[in-house]
């Protein structure tokens, strides 16, 4: 099958699902649709486009994609709380499966709702109640806390939700070691405070490491230590911060700077001077330049 044809079974299929309302037990089609795109040939990922389809289908379903063993090892631990639970498609296939669980989300997406990581303008796979991560968490102690591909650089949607949980299991679905998913803050918490029990491989697209991780909390608590610094002026900055201080910044501004998420990224001459031309050029037109 040529790459043409491979995408016009591809939207077809997901076409039809996007006017699905609902799941039923033993269906995962997230999981069918990326197993066809990444199962294709070598060749064929480049016209795919499988970053494209990643972020069209992540939409649509969630940022990580379940298997049969993870939704297992979920219901297990039942009954369950999902915090920014995104389009509920965990959830929604938990329920189908007669799983309890709870599902919160601080913006849930559909088409009266702005939430920036789900854009499909639908409503979600099943029903999400809306509040904040942290009042969610702080209510349900009695659940299984599940946190499923909280944004990296987002204190709030990981570290302030895990430090306002009560109770004493938290499943993690995302990347382990600091990867792209969870604030610094967090997996500062999960060393100190919390041990990793069972894990489960995810399916996976090229580069990422998916896994879903059962931890439990430590019986006494130990506090952080660990702060971050300004680089130069060796000042506290807040924690996963990158480069300067903004006093630094305003003081010795770099030779250029670009904003990229939350992180000002600063470049001295030098290492302007040391790019490829090519390379300088892209970054002095960047968009996100604010110096």
């Amino acid at each position: 099958m040529n790459a043409s044809l491979l995408l016009d079974e591809y939207r077809a299929r997901l076409r039809a699902l996007r006017r699905r309302r609902s799941l039923q037990g033993g269906e995962n089609p997230y999981l069918e649709l990326m197993t066809l795109l990444v199962g294709a040939p070598p060749g064929l990922s480049a016209p795919l486009d499988l970053a494209e389809r990643r972020r069209e289908l992540a939409s649509l379903f969630s940022w990580a994609i379940p298997n049969a063993r993870a939704l297992e090892v979920l219901a297990t631990h039942a009954p369950l709380l999902e915090c920014g639970a995104g389009m509920g498609y965990w959830s929604a296939l938990l329920r189908a499966r007669g799983v309890d669980v709870l599902a919160y989300d601080a913006a849930p997406p559909g088409r009266s709702s702005k939430n920036g990581y789900h854009r499909a303008a639908r409503e979600p796979w099943t029903k999400i109640r809306m509040q904040t991560s942290a009042t969610a968490a702080r209510r349900h102690r009695e659940r299984t806390l599940v946190l499923c591909w909280p944004p990296y650089d987002d204190d709030a949607a990981s570290y302030a939700v895990l430090r306002a949980y009560r109770g004493d299991t938290l499943v993690y679905i995302g990347e382990p070691d600091e990867g792209a998913t969870g604030s610094v803050r967090f997996y500062r918490e999960l060393r100190l405070n919390w041990t990793l029990g069972s894990t489960v491989d995810l399916p996976r697209w090229p580069r990422l490491r998916d896994t879903l991780m059962v931890y439990q909390r430590n019986v006494e608590r130990r506090p952080h230590l660990e702060r971050d610094r300004c680089f130069e002026c060796k000042r506290f900055i807040p924690t996963g911060a990158i480069g300067r201080c903004d006093w630094c910044f305003e003081c010795r501004p770099s030779a250029l700077a670009l904003q990229v998420g939350k992180h000002r990224v600063e470049y001295v001459q030098a290492m302007l001077d040391a790019m490829p031309a090519a390379q300088r050029s892209v970054i002095e037109r960047s968009p996100n330049r604010i110096r």
